[in-house]
């Protein structure tokens, strides 16, 4: 099969979809891999490595995303890149749709297979391919959050673990899944004083006999959110309705009972956010201030760690990049009843119900795509 790796062009996005080993894995299995030049610079890899694992290296973009039958990408495809999609070609890579209707109805007009890796599951229910990104995310929150509590960042000016005879800022996590967890463990390892939201009461079992009690466990209701919210320094919006846009919890009513500087920090935020007043920025520029509270709403924390976050994201897909490689998509997907959950569009149909039920439109039995009936 013909496999494309494009550089990424989305604004700070260094990661990139796969290392010069998983490349190496694909060409021995019989494979041809084109990569872009520059495409892996930002994680550590440059294109050496990749020719030495087998790999083409080519400039152009154009070049590499002609003549593919498997393009490899991290981020959603970007509006220069849709067009260069059409029928016949399978994308594999984070689309988040349920927050971007346009993206949504671009992929539909390509013709192309687009297979989420946010919508893959596994036996247990968990999302493989998402979870290594929401641990990086868990754990970078924390030390983004501490940054913006700094005064110079406009913060409070609040140390996460205080110092002796001075208390330890408040640290409140909305969902404790995979990102809610590691933001938790990040932020008591720094000995603040940690409140975990969650409308599960096994998973805040799992937590409290985990943690031993270190970390206070609330369930979720609006009353609980508000006054949680109203005495943190640092709240992490960390929910997640698989392949939904996710729900407004915090609402900016409620910013006006926070202490000034105090940050919210909202990880769902390439799921539309958590909080009423969140919207998408960069790492160029991270934060902004409604009514006093400082915002960080970064779409692609993890490209901020590159290398860490390439690494883990290869590990992760690899195995599911070689089922679409070895038996295309069709195939891979119906050999793999977890692996057609992340099937989302197909030549103009779209096959998620939660992205169709965001945008009002028809939905397919993704099934049906394959050729099986459910």
């Amino acid at each position: 099969m013909q496999i494309a790796v494009p550089r990424e062009i989305k604004t700070h996005e260094y990661r990139v979809a796969l290392t010069p080993a998983g490349a190496r894995e694909l060409v021995g299995r019989g494979h041809s891999v084109t990569v872009q030049a520059g495409a892996g610079e930002g994680a550590g890899f440059d294109d050496a490595a990749y020719q030495a694992a087998g790999a083409r290296v080519v400039a152009e973009a154009t070049a590499v995303w002609e003549g593919a039958e498997l393009i490899l990408k991290v981020k959603e495809p970007q509006s220069e890149e849709l067009a260069r999609l059409g029928p016949g070609q399978t994308l594999f890579t984070y689309l988040h749709l349920a927050a971007d209707e346009a993206l949504t109805r671009g992929l539909m007009e390509s013709g192309a297979t687009a297979i989420a890796y946010e919508t893959v599951t596994d036996r247990q229910g968990g999302l493989p391919l998402l979870a290594p990104m929401s641990t990086v995310a868990g754990r970078m929150a924390i030390q983004a959050g501490a940054h913006g509590l700094e005064k110079a960042q406009g913060g409070s000016g609040v140390l996460l673990p205080g110092v002796p005879g001075v208390p330890p800022a408040r640290v409140a996590v909305i969902g404790g899944g995979v990102v809610g967890e590691n933001a938790a463990r990040m932020a008591l390892g720094l000995g603040a004083e940690v409140t975990v939201l969650d409308k599960s009461i096994p998973r805040l079992e799992v937590l409290d006999d985990r943690y031993q009690g270190r970390m206070r466990t609330l369930f979720a209701t609006a009353d609980a959110i508000e006054a949680t919210v109203r005495e943190s320094d640092l709240v992490i919006g960390a929910v997640l309705v698989p392949g939904a846009a996710a729900p407004r919890l915090v609402t900016r009513a409620m910013l006006a009972e926070m202490r000034p500087g105090s940050v919210l920090l909202d990880v769902a935020i390439d799921q539309g956010g958590c909080f009423e007043t969140s919207r998408p920025t960069t790492h160029a520029d991270p934060t902004y201030v409604v009514d006093g509270i400082v915002h960080y709403g970064v779409a692609n924390m993890p490209g901020a760690v590159a290398r860490t976050s390439t690494q883990a994201l290869t590990n992760a897909t690899l195995p599911f990049v070689i089922a679409l490689a070895d038996k295309g998509w069709r195939q891979a997907l119906a050999d793999d009843p977890h692996f057609l959950a992340g099937l989302n569009v197909h030549d103009g149909q779209l096959a998620y119900a939660a992205v169709a039920e965001a945008f009002g439109l028809s939905c397919v039995d993704p099934a049906s795509l394959i050729g099986c009936t459910t």
